[in-house]
């Protein structure tokens, strides 16, 4: 990976490392549908006019079908059924969840017969890491939690989709124009919702936790993650989140006392280790010459 990717990967560890731990805060006041109101439409208002006076209307408008549905798998349903989970299970078995997205990426790679090579290294790597998810479910299914860790899997599922679509449907459209039509649509869809639920009192603290959700974790992360995957393609630009799960896991330990369970213990490293080995291997042709690593009509 070369300089610039990893400067964009660590910045994407820490900021998305953090989101965790303010939506646990955040639910104790807001429904979660009022929640990703709050942290798209304050997004949507810093970039769209970005995006307007850089004359980007023609590509939202070219592309708008892509970017909906980009906004709904990684936006509009993953971060309600998120927001829901974490009223019920802890914002570390969250993030640890959330580790697993480069499995599913990988199968998902499989699946669509993409140009990169899955071979036995990567696919031992999805058997161990499968194991580590599956330590983790049984150890919290113990204490009820099992339709939360389904609704997560779900949020694992959307959070694999997103990155094949800006790498593969939205990859020639501006960072800033997919982030701000994503973020304005799915505000614009939660409205009516949020109206209805919006709460009587919001704390100080809930309001800071929404602004950082929304203007760092959002907007900002989003056009950092844009830069990733069109540096690094769609599969290793979610191995991010095993690097941001292990700072939400210290932060939910740190500032909301969570526990280190057993399962964590046990299941957090064979999903590290395991979506290590998955992501691992040579990158496809396609991928080398758009990284500027190999001659495009040289020998292989």
């Amino acid at each position: 990976m070369s300089r610039r990717g990893w400067t964009l990967f660590l910045a994407m560890s820490v900021v998305w490392g953090i989101p965790y731990l303010l939506i646990r805060i955040a639910v104790r006041q807001l429904d979660p549908g009022v929640l990703v109101f709050g942290r798209t439409a304050p997004a949507a208002a810093l970039l769209l006019p970005l995006a307007l006076a850089r004359g980007y209307w023609s590509e939202i408008r070219r592309n708008i079908g892509w970017i909906i549905v980009f906004a709904v798998v990684e936006f509009g349903v993953p971060w309600y059924l998120m927001s829901q989970s974490e009223r019920h299970i802890t914002s570390s078995l969250t993030s640890l969840l959330i580790a697993s997205v480069p499995l599913f990426s990988v199968v998902a790679q499989r699946l669509r017969r993409s140009g990169e090579v899955v071979g036995g290294r990567r696919l031992i790597g999805l058997g161990v890491g499968a194991l580590g998810v599956a330590l983790l479910v049984g150890v919290a299914i113990g204490g009820g939690a099992l339709a939360w860790i389904a609704l997560m899997l779900a949020v694992c599922v959307g959070y694999t989709l997103g990155p094949i679509i800006l790498a593969t449907r939205l990859t020639h459209v501006p960072g800033v124009a997919v982030v701000a039509a994503a973020t304005g649509t799915m505000a614009l869809a939660w409205v009516p919702w949020s109206v209805t639920h919006w709460p009587r009192h919001v704390s100080a603290e809930t309001w800071s936790s929404m602004a950082v959700l929304s203007l760092v974790c959002t907007a900002g992360a989003f056009l950092t993650f844009f830069a990733l995957v069109k540096e690094v393609g769609s599969t290793r630009s979610v191995v991010v989140t095993y690097v941001n799960t292990a700072i939400a896991v210290v932060l939910g330990i740190a500032f909301l006392r969570e526990p280190l369970t057993v399962g964590i213990l046990l299941g957090f490293p064979l999903v590290l280790a395991g979506s290590v080995l998955a992501t691992s291997g040579p990158r496809s042709r396609l991928q080398l010459v758009a990284a500027g690593d190999a001659d495009p009509v040289g020998s292989d």
